[in-house]
């Protein structure tokens, strides 16, 4: 299967067009289409992409989603019953059927494998030590939420150095972290602390006191007021390239 081909045909089969209506829009052959829907055609991201477009669909903001990132993560099985429901809808009144066309003319909001992949994927920033964004990671989204957390409060930060390796976080990874303003017991958390920024590892000793554990090429410890640390966020995920 092809999962480009799979966005073609639900675009396709979602604007009522016959295969044949496309492949004259777009100028290629109706049995190359098909033949691109089947999976048995390898098609690039840029000819899938003015297919789309020659179905009037206009390119898609590179800000946000490519086409390989929603081929990667759309199950477009799941979209079909959505494009099903859409199509048994009544005919829109003249009043509404001007407003979905401004709409599509905005870009593609009314394409239904792009509602879709809103629901299901975050395009998450990576933070590096000054809190600058450096790049982005794509992590799906489950009932609105990402590891329990609001979608738009999570961010990847890059560690800057070792001094967490021995806690299995190296310099140069990166660590999915959510809100947390309070110390979590042994949870590696993100803190401002003495005017830096470190990920550390909390032991909660009393209701006043935390101790700041880190491990590079030894152990160590701190023991630190909680008043004296602003808690930024809990990690919960380590990515690290090979």
């Amino acid at each position: 299967m092809s999962r480009l081909g799979d966005l073609i045909r639900t675009e396709r089969i979602r604007q009522k067009l016959t295969p044949k209506q496309v492949a004259k829009k777009c100028g290629v052959s109706e049995s190359y289409l098909l033949a691109v829907e089947a999976g048995t055609r390898i098609i690039a991201d840029d000819q899938a992409r003015r297919i789309l477009k020659s179905m009037g669909l206009k390119q898609q903001t590179e800000a946000e989603f490519t086409l390989d990132d929603i081929a990667a993560t759309v199950d477009l099985a799941q979209v079909q019953p959505r494009m099903a429901q859409a199509l048994k809808k009544p005919p829109k009144k003249e009043a509404e059927l001007a407003a979905s066309t401004e709409e599509k003319d905005e870009g593609v909001a009314g394409s239904v494998w792009l509602d879709a992949l809103q629901s299901v994927l975050k395009r998450v920033p990576v933070m590096n030590a000054v809190m600058k964004p450096v790049g982005y990671q794509l992590v799906p989204v489950e009932n609105g939420r990402i590891e329990g957390a609001n979608p738009d409060k999570v961010f990847f930060y890059l560690a800057p150095d070792d001094s967490m390796r021995g806690f299995r976080i190296h310099k140069g990874d990166i660590v999915l972290t959510v809100p947390a303003q309070s110390p979590v017991d042994g949870a590696v958390m993100l803190m401002n602390y003495n005017e830096h920024r470190y990920l550390r590892k909390i032991k909660i000793l009393d209701d006043r006191n935390v101790l700041l554990q880190s491990y590079d090429r030894e152990y160590e410890a701190e023991t630190v007021p909680i008043n004296e640390i602003g808690f930024l966020s809990r990690c919960v995920k380590v990515t690290f390239e090979l």
